[in-house]
């Protein structure tokens, strides 16, 4: 009597057709298959760059010009992952590269991670995807992908020793991608700060992000290991004009003048890398960006003592509405000349709308995709809660390193947020539509030459 694994395996292609996540035959990391029912034309793996998502799917395309993630409607919900590479093999961190894209595509999409999916494939094998999303909808899921300034030039060691290039990358290291400096009222953790690779999940579902972040992080066995993590809901940025301003945790509006994916100049001229901006060596990032993040906690406590009236004073808006100070609506441009009755500024000197405002930094602006975080509560019983900043810019030096050394100095609001967390990333471009190729019998084309993310920066 047969012991039902010849019967088993024969049955994997059949069984894995009829799953919810379908079957697409996806092998070694090199080829990408996206099913056609998420708009993609029949034998290609494109889609429009826009970045409206599928109304049957609830899925955003994986390839374009950008990366998902950036321009994307903000999700709900956050898990962002930052790793350390344990290997030195150049042709291994390509391999990883080429795999996660592979696994990122086919996630994005409403796909398990691998062909055979979690129920799946050699009954002897651990399953090629972990299976706590086998019964649920994609939720819009994003996942972006950037790098870290050690995975080019190593991490300098406390007594000064620089870092090692382990990768014959240090030639390539953009000039942007540079230390972030030590603000005032910074108190860092190193262990929670940095890393070689950061790859940033966003969905409507928590469980979603999760998966895929956990997926990632599996495939990595053996090159890289996770450094640090942080989860995220309630998203404190829009970055559509068809989404309303969320609040953070404070109760205000946050990221009201925020760069929006319909202000296509804007975003050329604050969030994307333009070549002409990079030396020959670094040309691999044109069309990328640079990812800034920051975890800030929040004194709730001390916060939620204080006087509606100075509250509203430090921000510079109404808690309500939203307003500037200085009279109008939610979008009204603050009036910083205009005085009370006593003389004094109706948007206060030490206001954060007036000291983050572009005119008083130059005309430079952001994109920002934050989020809120809770962490439990410390060892005094306060919440360990706050905002963990992300945003996308041109570049670091120009935009955001002036404008949080000017808030980090001078903002009232200092005086209940500390700054725990940091880290640079520089996120190379999207991969073309059209690049990833699917036969016409719905197989995939393997080929060495099949696109990943941040190949231009190994040609």
């Amino acid at each position: 009597m047969p012991d039902g694994t010849s019967q088993e395996v024969a049955d994997q292609p059949e069984r894995s057709r009829l799953s919810r996540r379908g079957f697409l035959g996806l092998s070694g990391g090199l080829a990408v298959g996206l099913a056609a029912a998420t708009g993609f034309g029949a034998g290609r793996a494109t889609a429009p760059a826009a970045a409206a998502p599928s109304a049957v799917a609830g899925t955003y395309p994986f390839t374009g010009v950008h990366q998902a993630g950036i321009v994307t409607p903000a999700q709900d919900r956050l898990y962002l992952a930052a790793f350390d590479l344990t290997t030195t093999s150049r042709d291994e961190l390509i391999t990883l590269l080429q795999t996660w894209t592979t696994i990122a595509a086919r996630l994005t999409q409403g796909m398990s991670a691998g062909p055979f999916g979690p129920a799946s494939g050699p009954y002897d094998a651990p399953p090629d995807d972990t299976g706590e999303a086998a019964d649920l909808l994609p939720a819009g899921l994003t996942i972006t992908i950037g790098f870290g300034r050690s995975m080019f030039v190593g991490t300098t060691s406390p007594d000064g020793t620089p870092g090692q290039d382990r990768f014959g990358l240090a030639d390539r290291l953009p000039e942007g991608l540079v230390d972030l400096p030590h603000f005032a009222a910074d108190d860092l953790d190193p262990a929670r700060s940095d890393g070689d690779l950061i790859v940033q999940a966003c969905a409507d579902d928590p469980q979603i992000a999760v998966h895929a972040i956990r997926n990632l992080s599996r495939a990595a066995f053996g090159t890289a290991t996770i450094r640090w993590t942080q989860l995220g809901y309630g998203r404190t940025s829009s970055t559509s004009t068809a989404q309303l301003t969320p609040r953070n945790l404070f109760g205000f509006k946050d990221g009201t003048a925020n760069v929006k994916a319909e202000e296509t100049a804007d975003l050329e001229k604050h969030v994307w890398v333009p070549a002409e901006d990079l030396t020959p060596s670094s040309e691999w990032l044109a069309g990328g960006s640079f990812l800034v993040a920051r975890r800030i906690r929040m004194r709730i406590e001390t916060w939620d003592r204080t006087s509606l009236r100075e509250q509203e004073g430090l921000v510079g808006r109404t808690k309500g509405a939203g307003a500037p100070l200085s009279g109008g609506t939610e979008f009204t441009e603050p009036d910083f000349a205009a005085t009370g009755g006593d003389g004094k500024p109706l948007i206060a000197v030490d206001s954060h709308v007036r000291l983050a405002h572009p005119t008083q930094n130059d005309g430079v602006r952001m994109l920002r995709r934050g989020y809120n975080f809770t962490d439990g509560n410390d060892s005094l019983g306060r919440l360990d809660a706050g905002l963990f900043f992300l945003a996308f810019v041109k570049d670091p030096r120009t935009h955001y390193i002036p404008m949080q050394t000017s808030l980090s100095s001078h903002d009232g609001l200092m005086e209940y947020l500390t700054h725990t967390a940091s880290g640079l990333f520089a996120v190379p471009a999207g991969i073309p539509d059209g690049t990833l190729v699917l036969g016409t019998d719905g197989t995939p084309v393997t080929t060495p030459k099949s696109p990943y993310i941040g190949q231009a920066l190994f040609a």
